[in-house]
Order: structure tokens, then sequence, then C-alpha cells
């Protein structure tokens, strides 16, 4: 990874993708360092789990007008370290506010104790207790959601929380840290993890864990979901994604392109929620090829700091070349590139807005994850052949049917297409009070709505039988 130095082991080094230039360094924990922060936050825990869900909500709701405090000095920093539009680092911040404030408000209630007679005519309870400390390992293209996502959920829960954030956003995770102490929170209750893989193996080994939650790559997903159950701890993985956005035959092709190009394009790309691929139907292939086509070329990338610039640099030097190769092999294969597709001289990891077309099976535009600004075109003969498409895929995260039907785009996005989410006539990230997760290569579990409350908690039953 280019956000950490080949010379030092001992240390992690942020890096400007604007500039390629360095921004901090900072010295990796030692394994006693993490294994003591694992027992501090054990110990916070333990104090924390007896406050009420209520005593609880008052601090998450205090975080989130802490994170609004720290509104600009998060959304500079995210582009700083990973490149995002300063706009949408704002609009990062907003929706984490969002979270804690959502949760603080519905959460109480979720969480209370319910009673259920007992077939013996006796009574049950059934109670929501925290499990304990859960590990959260994020990835770096929302620096503070990714963080907020599972945090605030486990922290409402009763539970302690440790993070291990992407190397390159680490002054990132810091200032979040910050912004929990600045709230309230009990110190160790939440603590950020500078440390290495192999220390981060040895805390989900640690008997004090209790949960492990990842947001990253299928093959990453696959390791760390393997070392969780074979020291049966409770996961959930959130991993990579190919989300095809459908145009049909009776969809607004205006409307569609604009969307398009949003969901591609939005956060440089860098999304595992964005539109991937567009399967437009042969009826408007031509009228929505064409117009997508002339709105990608006209995307300006440069200097995300400055307004006028539509997308910033990649986040790591690494990734561009990645997304690079994928673009070509792609093309080595039968795809064509209809606009950009060429690495740009100068300073920075830009990548120009690109769209492939021609995209078939067995080309890396068709079957894998393109993280950047990269588009799939691929034709469908009609409305089934459509979904065929969108289904053939060992990814199923999220979606998206463009269609004036709204109640055929229903019947379709919840009967046959098979993913965790889907958007009709729309492109949107994550909503606070609609779950979040999807299905096959793309992880198991759910986050936001009430349902991420629930999945590091001890479902427990007491019964009060008739003997």
């Amino acid at each position: 990874m280019s956000s950490e130095t080949d010379k030092n082991k001992d240390e992690i080094v942020t890096i400007n993708p604007a500039t390629g230039e360095k921004i901090k360094s900072y010295k990796l924990m030692s394994s006693k360092e993490a294994e003591d922060a694992v027992k501090k936050c054990h110990e916070a825990f333990l104090k924390w789990r007896l406050k009420s869900p209520e005593e609880r909500a008052k601090v998450i709701k205090a975080i989130g007008k802490s994170l609004g405090k720290y509104k600009d000095e998060l959304a500079k920093l995210m582009t700083q370290e990973m490149g995002k539009l300063e706009s949408q680092g704002g609009d990062e911040v907003d929706l984490c506010i969002g979270i804690c404030d959502w949760t603080a408000e519905n959460a109480p209630e979720s969480l209370k104790s319910e009673e259920r007679d007992l077939p013996d005519g006796g009574k049950g309870h059934v109670t929501y207790s925290p499990m304990g400390v859960v590990y959260g390992i994020q990835p770096w293209n929302y620096p503070t959601y990714q963080v907020i996502r599972y945090a605030i959920a486990s922290l409402m829960a009763g539970n302690g929380v440790l993070l291990k954030h992407a190397a390159n956003v680490t002054g990132s995770g810091l200032l979040i840290e910050k912004a929990f102490l600045d709230a309230g929170l009990p110190e160790h209750l939440f603590t950020v993890l500078k440390i290495s893989h192999d220390t981060s193996n040895k805390i989900i080994e640690n008997d004090l864990v209790r949960g492990v939650t990842l947001t990253g790559s299928p093959t990453a997903g696959k390791a760390i979901g393997e070392l969780a159950g074979k020291n049966l701890k409770k996961s959930v993985l959130e991993l990579g994604a190919n989300d095809a956005y459908m145009v049909l035959e009776d969809a607004d092709v205006d409307l569609a392109i604009e969307m398009c190009v949003k969901g591609r394009l939005y956060n440089n790309g860098e999304t595992c929620i964005a539109a991937k691929r567009f399967i437009v139907v042969d009826s408007v292939f031509e009228e929505f090829k064409k117009g997508f086509v002339s709105k990608m070329s006209a995307i300006k990338y440069g200097d995300p700091t400055k307004e006028g610039n539509d997308i910033g640099p990649m986040a790591r030097k690494d990734l561009r070349e990645d997304l690079h190769e994928q673009v070509t092999e792609s093309v080595k294969n039968g795809a064509e590139i209809l606009c950009g597709g060429k690495i740009p001289e100068g300073k920075g990891y830009y990548y120009p807005a690109t769209v492939l077309g021609n995209v078939k099976p067995g080309q890396p535009a068709y079957s894998d994850e393109l993280f950047g600004p990269v588009a799939s075109l691929i034709h469908a003969k009609d409305d089934e052949d459509a979904m065929r498409l969108a289904n053939d895929s060992r990814f199923g995260l999220g979606g998206g049917i463009f269609s004036k039907n709204e109640d055929k785009a229903i019947e379709l996005a919840s009967k046959y297409f098979d993913t965790g989410m889907v958007f009709i006539n729309c492109f949107g990230l994550a909503i606070p009070n609609m779950p979040f997760g999807g299905v096959k290569n793309s992880g198991y579990g759910r986050e936001h709505g009430g349902f991420g409350l629930l999945e590091f908690v001890n479902v427990k039953s007491i019964m009060l039988m008739k003997n």
C-alpha cells in the first residue's frame, strides 16, 4: 500500500493523492500496546453496558453534535487523505450526524425487553444484551461514514468498539476518536488501533473481542471471515460489488443518463454501492449511449479543493494502476473505449471519467469490480435479458432500475433482482432508516435501519416456567 512505507515497518505514512506528497507519519502500536487497548476497551464496556438505552442515546446524540462541530475539519482532512471533493466530505459528515440522530431517537425502543407467554402458563422475557468488544476493520473511501456505520450501532447496543482504519486515512480515524471523546463518550470505549495486519489478526483472536466487522474486498472478507469463524466470533462482512443499473424500454432516458453519471462518479467513483454496469435494452440503447458518453466526456477532473472540478484523484497510486490494468485487459478482450481510458501526465493520481463499450463476459469490465470512474456499458435485447445480465454476477450489493412503471419496477426489484438494495429511478447511498448490506460475494449481515443494532447483541431468553 502506498500509504505505508516499505523502509520502516514501524510507521504509517499518509500521502496526499492530489499531489503525491507526504502528509504525516504515525508510529504503529506494538502488540503489547494493542493488547492493552483491548483490555481497556473491555473494562470501559463493563461499565457502559449497565447504562440504560436512554442514557446511551443521549451520548449518541451528543456524538452527532460533536461531528457537526468538526465537520469542516473532517471534510478538509478526508479530501487531503483520500481525494474526495470537499463538498462531498461535508455531505458525508451530514449523513453521519443523521445516523446518530436516528439511532438516538429509535434505538431505545428497539432494545426494549419483550415479554412472552409460555405454553405452560409461565412468563418469558427476551432481552437484548450487549456482547462485549466489537472490532471493526474499515476502508478509506468514506473515512467518517464507514466508522460511524458500525460504531454508533455497536455503542448504542452497549458494546465497546475498536477501529483499525485504512492506513491512508489514519488522521481521519484519530479525529473521529477526538470527536467521540469531546461528546462525552467514556475514555477507551472507542479506540483507534494503529496496527499492522499481523497484529490485527491477534486482535480477532483475543478472547475479549466478541464480534468482528469488515468492509473491504471479497479476498479480505474470506480471510477475516475464516479467522473470525475459526475463533467462533460473530462477524458482519460488507464486501465488493459490481452494481448493475438497468435502463428498461419504458425508462425516462434523460433521467437515467443524469442519475447514472452521478451514480458512477460520486466520490470519484470509489464507492462500493456505486453504479458500475449499465445494462440498457436495445430499444433505447443508442439514445442512452449517446447522452451518457457525452456527459461523461465533459466531466472535469482536478484539485478536489477547487470549485469547478467534478472528480478528484483516486485515493492511491496503486489503485489507479490496478484500475487502468482492468481497462487495458478489457480492451484486449474486445471492449472499446468510448471516452477516457488514459492515465494523464502530471502530479496526483487522477483518472478521467471513462466509458467502455462492447462489454462482454471474459472482460474485467463485465465480471470484476472497477473501483474508480470507469463505466461498463452493456447491451441487452429486452427487459428480461437485462435482468438476466444484471444477475449474472458473483456480487449482490445493490443495483438500479429505470422504468416509468414504478409498480413493475418494485416487483422486479423484490422478486427477481438478486441484491441487498435496489434504487428505482434514482441513485442513492446509505439512508439511516433503511437496511444496508448485500448477498453472494458482497457479504452478509445488515447495517442501519435498526438491523445493524441487533447484529452484535446477545438475544437472551429468560423463562419463568410453572413447575
